[in-house]
Parts: structure tokens; C-alpha cells; sequence
């Protein structure tokens, strides 16, 4: 679907060749172009965490990785698509401008996790209690691991000046090592001022709320994941002093979004709605308000139509570029969720979507792949103890009712129900299992 021909004045919606790596000689670009893709299929798997059936992540990731995404970067970035600026008659003379994929690439991701988190649910216990009532404070569900959160998102940075500086694409033309220099420092300065940004409103907002400072690390980080989402459009595009101001609203955006999310009782488990899908349109708008007119020269071989804020400069409001990036933000997220939207209604009418209530309680990581995450728990928590034991209770109650047993030897045997408190809270209390 990336596929692209030697006519670059040729515009097309979906490539027509190259299909299952036939013909393709450039093995390099394709690695790089399956990094990408697989990028926007993690964006949903981290949204869905915890209740979403090991099929639905197979079958969701095949099909945006094989046909959603490789439509998308075919537009915006083949020489053919009809949005690229690299075509030799691009859009407005200018084309869809996004240097390393905060809309190809994350708000493609973030698009579909917005739908798919919308039809599968929130988790147990976070907005309702065992009887459905709603909470009066929806219930924060922890990670297991600050520390691996922490290293996590290190990696993620370090990871992404393989991104945005990679998509220079080369070093040894010295005007491409530029660009590859300036994405490199404008994702620096992006993730930082992320980090500061969100992790000081947020401590703001506890204060004049609670009476207390606290500094949370949870959104430090997503913070830091915001700003990278951000500067990714406009890294090689944009000057210093400007990878700081659109890091620092990327951070503010993240808390304000994810406290949305929670309002409308959407549940994101990792935040990855506001860092990829809001962030990503905010870089996206962010390209046509600060790129430099040298540097989209450089990058693209044009700069008729630059940043607003370059424009004015000009004695101009000429805002071509800022127009067709919303076009190219319009397109990404009509062409994802038309096809997205359908897909994840099949999989909930099929069954497939969402786990069973129980095996959610238990832990996919036990009743999808046999066994705990963390080793330590299973030999030495209570907790895990029985919650297996509930989870076996369960099967061996769901086979005797399908096979028509109107015994009453599975009577005592636990439902969901037994194990979530009117506070939406699990309990733990099993009798049936033995005394804690």
C-alpha cells in the first residue's frame, strides 16, 4: 500500500505495487517505514490493557499495520500520495507537512485507540461499582512498577532520536545532516519541557484541590511522552526557542486530556489517548504556525507557503500551510475510524473484543499465558492464590452449566460479583477457599 512509482507528478490514494515485498529493492526504508507501523499498533495495545482477548490484539494490529497505516504514510509521505509535499505537484503547493509522524504515525494510532477503548469499556471498578452504580470518585488503578515506568519511558526517548532524526534519512549530504542535528535537538528540548510543564500543573492542581503539593511521577513521564508526540512533525522545521513553547503546551495539554477522559468515563490505561492522539494533533498544528522557511526549503525543496507566524513576518496572513495540515489531520482520523469504527463493532458483536469478567480479575497474563507476570507473586501472595483459584472455579462453573448440570455441587462456587466491593474495590474474601 506504500508502494510508490518513478512518475512523482502521479497522485494516488493507495500504492499499487510492492505489495508482500515484491519488487522492492530499498530493504532499509522498508525496516524503517515496519518500525512505524508497528508504533501505532502499540499505541492501542497500551489503552487496552487489561481486558482486551489476545485474538482482538492480533486482529487489530494486523489489519492497521497491513492496510489502515500503510494507506496513511503512502498519502503523506510517498512520492505519489496525494497529500506528500515530496510529489512535484503537491497540495497548495505545499503538501501535508509532518517531518517525522505525529499525525501519520500517532494520531493514526491514537485514533483507533479513542474507538476501540470507547466500544470496549472501561475496567472493572473504575467508574462503577458490582452493581453499576457509579463511583463517587472514579478509582485510580496503579501500575505495578513506578521503576519500569520510569525506564520505560527512557527508552521511548532514547528510541526516538532514531525516529526523528532517522527520517532525515541520511547524514552524508551536509544539508540533511542539519536537519537530522535540529530534529535531534528540538527532541531534546521537546521532551523536557514536556516533563516540566505537566509534572508542574499537575502539582498545581493538587495543591489548589487537596491543600497538598504532589509532585506526580506518572505524569512527569507522560509528559515527557507528550512533548516527544509533539516536536515529532516539526523537529527538523522549527527553531530551539520553539521545540520549548510546543513541548511546554504539549505537557498541559496531557493533563488537561487525560482528566477529560476520565469525565467522559473513558478508560485509558497508560494515558495513551492524550499523549498520542491530542498530542499528535497539536504537532501536527504546530508545523503550520513555527517551521522556518529555510529549513522547509531544505527538507522539502519549497517554502512558498511557511508557519503562519513566518508569514506574518512577511507582512502576510498566509496560513496555506497551516490549512492543509488540518486537511491532512481531517483525512488521517476519517479515513482511521471509517474503517477502525466497523472493525472493533464486529469484534464486540462476535464476542472477541472484551475478556471475560473473571479472567479480567485474575490477570490476562494467568489466563491468557499460564502463569503471573511477576514470579514473586506467584509463590508468595495470597492474593494471586486466590484469585487463580477463582479463576479455575469459574471455568469449572461455566463447563458444568454448558453441559447441563443442574447439580448443585458448584452453588458455593464464586461469580464476578463476589469479588468486586460496593466501592468498586476487589475483595479478597473467599471463605469457600479457606481463611486468609
Amino acid at each position: 500500500a506504500y508502494g510508490e512509482t518513478l512518475d512523482r507528478y502521479e497522485k494516488t490514494f493507495i500504492g499499487h505495487h510492492g505489495f508482500f515485498m515484491t519488487g522492492v529493492t530499498d530493504y532499509s526504508l522498508w525496516l524503517f517505514n515496519f518500525a512505524f507501523a508497528a508504533t501505532a499498533a502499540t499505541i492501542v495495545a497500551g489503552t487496552l490493557a487489561e481486558r482486551c482477548q489476545m485474538i482482538s490484539y492480533l486482529a487489530y494490529s494486523t489489519l492497521l499495520t497491513g492496510f489502515v497505516y500503510p494507506v496513511v504514510v503512502h498519502s503523506a509521505w510517498s512520492t505519489n500520495g496525494f497529500l506528500s509535499p515530496a510529489n512535484m505537484a503537491p497540495i497548495a503547493n505545499t503538501g501535508f507537512v509532518d517531518f517525522a509522524g505525529s499525525g501519520v504515525v500517532h494520531v493514526t494510532g491514537g485514533v483507533t485507540a479513542l474507538i476501540a477503548v470507547k466500544i470496549l469499556g472501561p475496567r472493572k471498578g473504575r467508574f462503577h461499582d458490582n452493581v453499576g452504580s457509579l463511583l463517587v470518585r472514579p478509582k485510580k488503578i496503579q501500575g505495578h512498577s513506578v521503576s519500569l515506568q520510569v525506564l520505560g519511558t527512557f527508552i521511548l526517548w532514547f528510541g526516538w532520536y532514531g525516529f526523528n532524526a532517522g527520517s532525515a534519512l541520511k547524514v552524508s549530504d551536509p544539508t540533511f545532516a542539519d536537519l537530522a542535528a535540529r530534529a535531534a535537538v528540538s527532541t531534546t528540548l521537546g521532551a523536557a519541557s514536556g516533563t516540566i510543564s505537566s509534572l508542574t500543573l499537575s502539582a498545581f492542581i493538587a495543591e489548589r484541590t487537596t491543600g497538598e503539593t504532589l509532585f506526580d511521577i506518572t505524569n512527569a513521564l507522560n509528559g515527557c511522552l507528550a512533548g516527544l508526540v509533539s516536536i515529532t512533525a516539526g523537529c527538523a522545521l522549527i527553531e530551539p526557542w520553539a521545540a520549548v513553547l510546543i513541548g511546554s503546551i504539549a505537557g498541559v495539554i496531557y493533563v488537561f486530556a487525560s482528566d477529560l477522559l476520565v469525565k467522559l468515563q473513558i478508560d485509558d490505561a497508560v494515558d495513551a489517548i492524550p499523549v498520542h492522539f491530542f498530542n499528535g494533533m497539536w504537532g501536527v498544528i504546530a508545523v503550520g504556525l513555527f517551521a522556518v522557511p529555510e529549513y522547509l526549503q531544505d527538507a522539502n525543496g519549497r517554502s512558498e507557503h511557511v508557519g503562519w507566524f513566518y508569514s506574518m513576518s512577511r507582512g502576510s496572513a498566509d496560513a496555506t500551510l497551516l490549512g492543509v495540515n488540518i486537511l491532512g489531520l481531517i483525512f488521517i482520523i476519517g479515513w482511521t475510524a471509517g474503517i477502525m469504527l466497523p472493525f472493533f463493532l464486529v469484534l464486540s458483536y462476535l464476542g472477541w473484543f472484551r475478556a471475560d469478567a473473571l479472567e479480567e480479575l485474575v490477570g490476562l497474563d494467568v489466563s491468557y499465558h499460564g502463569g503471573p507476570a511477576q514470579r514473586g507473586d506467584e509463590n508468595g501472595s495470597h492474593t494471586s492464590t486466590i484469585m487463580t483459584d477463582a479463576m479455575k472455579s469459574y471455568r469449572y462453573s461455566t463447563e458444568m452449566r454448558k453441559e447441563g448440570d443442574d447439580d448443585d455441587d458448584d452453588e458455593n462456587l464464586n461469580g464476578v460479583d463476589d469479588y468486586i466491593g460496593d466501592n468498586g474495590e476487589v475483595e479478597l474474601i473467599t471463605p469457600h477457599y479457606g481463611s486468609a
